[in-house]
């Protein structure tokens, strides 16, 4: 287990460019199982999740070449079908939560897939159903053996049908589709997620002759196809980080400029900062955040204080709550965030109390956040990553507070961020990686 050793109080100043989208990431390499030939796939992050999944596809079977940084081409002629069905298959799936996405690749092109229980944060339950009902509704027959904790969907033909998903799911959406691409006939899909990398999912698989019509709607109509053919994909640069960016450059910043954010892209998250105080500056396709001594948030029209809380897309992303919260410390006002999707996520606030935050935590969904406006800074300690998110938000904290932090379990923040200690060491941050 590795950590880091945080000396706070260093102004955090200069340029940095975000990575690729971990969440596309995930799905696109997935869907390359769709093909015989070649997809290349360019700006895929460097990040551990991800390189887990390109390991375990390669292993499968799928010939993965690296043509240079984040540049990748899969082809996916000779799986190795047998491998799928051994035991280190699925242990390495209880490893990793993106090897979810296999499966309607899977079953849509070899007729079977079987899966154990993915991993993944520790975040609340995490349920697959509407995975499995897609897949139903499609033709396929589920089993679940639940002494052995493994899923089992096979299908002799899919076929195309109408489905109205039970929840907005964007790994359930994501497995839906892919398994749809090939099914003989149309598939409609009602109440289907369509954040941004589901979108490119979709533009991915048009492009090797998929037929989906309806992308950035929740109303998607695929027609089968027969195959897919070669094609390239650039992956979009990642949101969350950019949101962590802007928190990060809130919070500790004296002047940071994020590069290439696809601004049309983030849709709520730079306006729900604001909603915090903090000033945001587009210049192109680039935000800059100035230096700020003092933010204050925002209040309803009636007076009462802000309520932040997550939403299906366009609504606000779950997974910047963490870094709301920490941007919310040293704001000037109250502010109540409400976490409705997980109902463990908000348990890390327990460390920024113990920093010296004023945060009631009324129940696991719901934080009340009264701010300091820097009048008390928060102050070091000896913290442990429970997620990615919350890792990331504890060590924007870090970066902020009076003395030196240690946070541990730092393999939760490498799952999601690529080499992060570099990147803000180059703004000015002092991390150092220790065992």
């Amino acid at each position: 287990m590795a950590s880091f050793v945080i000396e706070g109080g260093h102004r955090l100043k200069g340029v940095i460019e975000p990575q690729g989208a971990k969440n596309e990431a995930l799905e696109v390499i997935a869907a390359t199982l769709l093909s015989a030939e070649p997809v290349r796939l360019t700006n895929i992050p460097d990040i551990l999740d991800v390189n887990n999944l390109i390991r375990l596809i390669a292993d499968m079977g799928v010939s993965v070449t690296k043509n240079g940084a984040g540049d990748y081409t899969f082809c996916a002629d000779h799986v190795d079908l047998n491998y799928l069905h051994s035991e280190e298959f699925l242990q390495r799936c209880t490893q990793l939560r993106g090897s979810v996405l296999l499966m309607g690749p899977l079953l849509a092109r070899f007729g079977r897939a079987s899966m154990a229980k993915p991993g993944g944060d520790k975040i609340g339950r995490r349920r697959l159903d509407t995975h499995f009902l897609g897949f139903r509704h499609l033709g396929a027959d589920f089993v679940f053996d639940e002494k052995a904790g493994v899923f089992t969907i096979e299908a002799k033909a899919l076929r195309g049908t109408y489905m109205l998903l039970d929840e907005a799911s964007i790994t359930g959406t994501a497995n839906i589709i892919m398994a749809a691409v090939l099914a003989q006939g149309t598939t409609t899909i009602y109440n289907a997620a369509c954040e941004p990398y589901i979108q490119q999912l979709c533009k991915l698989l048009n492009k090797m002759g998929a037929k989906i019509s309806g992308i950035a709607s929740n109303l998607l109509t695929i027609e089968g196809v027969e195959c897919l053919h070669a094609a390239e994909h650039r992956i979009l640069p990642d949101m969350i980080e950019i949101g962590s960016f802007i928190g990060m450059a809130a919070l500790a910043g004296d002047g940071i400029t994020i590069k290439q954010v696809s601004y049309d892209d983030l849709g709520l998250i730079p306006d729900t900062f604001r909603r915090l105080g903090v000033r945001i500056e587009r210049q192109g396709d680039d935000l800059f955040i100035p230096a700020q001594p003092h933010y204050a948030s925002e209040t309803f029209i009636d007076g009462s204080f802000l309520t932040m809380a997550d939403a299906p897309w366009p609504g606000l992303t779950p997974d910047l709550l963490s870094v709301l919260i920490v941007v919310a410390t040293q704001a000037k006002g109250t502010v109540l965030f409400h976490q409705k999707m997980f109902e463990s996520r908000l348990f890390f606030v327990d460390k920024l109390i113990d920093m010296g935050a004023q945060i009631i935590l009324c129940d696991p969904h719901r934080a009340v956040v009264v701010g300091h406006n820097h009048a008390l800074k928060l102050q070091a300690r000896r913290m442990t990553s429970p997620d990615i998110r919350a890792g990331i938000a504890l060590l924007i904290a870090a970066l902020s507070a009076e003395g030196t932090s240690i946070i541990d379990n730092i393999e939760q923040i490498d799952r999601g961020y690529e080499r992060i200690e570099e990147r803000l060491g180059a703004l000015g941050a002092v991390i150092k990686r220790i065992d």
